[in-house]
């Protein structure tokens, strides 16, 4: 087994349950905005919805088609209107709440504490992400994950997205260290597998559904759960 000395994780959708603390806000959203009173679509309907044209608008962002104000402004908007509604129907401030309550859901997927807990005192733990430094920050604070990294390298701050290598090579040379002594471990096959596997960084795809993949050419590793990176590490 090859030694690593860095371990470098995502953090939404690997560590930060981002489905089920974005629902959880979702339904809060419903009840406080009253969207049922427009008769339209029900709770389960509004969170479809937003799921699929965030996902949409994420990628858009990931690839540099949108920016961060562009992707905040036009989610709701496309949701809502998607929905049925006309555009002075949408509550003007849902946004912005959203964006304030979300990051304060603590929800992480199983074992991640007690796999930091295990890692951290054998390696360096680090975040690579394409999230936003100051959303990022609430939530690493609201789930009591910020003590185990000491790096949180975010595409807002260094100026390039995953997968573009130069987001990874930053994080190298802020940590100082070389890209074989180190592991990526995150849930998307472009930016964290092909991203990290560009900058010479072994990888491990976390892939908690199971999905089947043709992705080529495979990554290092994958696993299904997080408790898996003890048999690796």
């Amino acid at each position: 087994m090859k030694a690593y000395k860095h371990i470098l994780f995502d953090l939404d959708h690997t560590l930060w349950d981002f489905e089920k603390n974005s629902e959880e806000t979702l339904f809060t959203l419903f009840e406080q905005y009253n969207l049922a009173s427009h008769g339209k679509f029900d709770c389960n309907s509004f969170y479809k919805k937003y799921k699929f044209v965030n996902h949409l608008l994420w990628d858009l962002y990931n690839r540099g088609k949108i920016n961060q104000q562009e992707l905040r402004d036009t989610r709701f908007k496309k949701t809502l209107m998607g929905l049925g509604l006309e555009e002075h129907e949408i509550p003007a401030d849902i946004s912005e709440t959203y964006t304030y309550l979300c990051p304060t859901k603590s929800a992480l997927f199983p074992f991640t504490h007690e796999v930091l807990q295990y890692l951290q005192p054998k390696y360096g733990l680090h975040i690579i992400t394409n999230g936003f430094k100051d959303v990022q920050a609430i939530k690493m604070n609201s789930s009591k994950l910020q003590d185990y990294f000491k790096e949180v390298v975010t595409s807002e701050c260094c100026g390039y997205k995953k997968p573009d290598n130069r987001i990874f090579e930053h994080a190298l040379e802020r940590i100082g260290v070389k890209p074989e002594d180190c592991l990526m471990i995150g849930d998307n096959l472009l930016c964290d597998v092909a991203g990290a596997r560009a900058a010479g960084i072994d990888q491990v795809y976390f892939n908690p559904e199971r999905l089947k993949t043709t992705h080529r050419p495979k990554p290092t590793y994958e696993i299904a759960c997080l408790s898996e990176l003890k048999e690796i590490l």
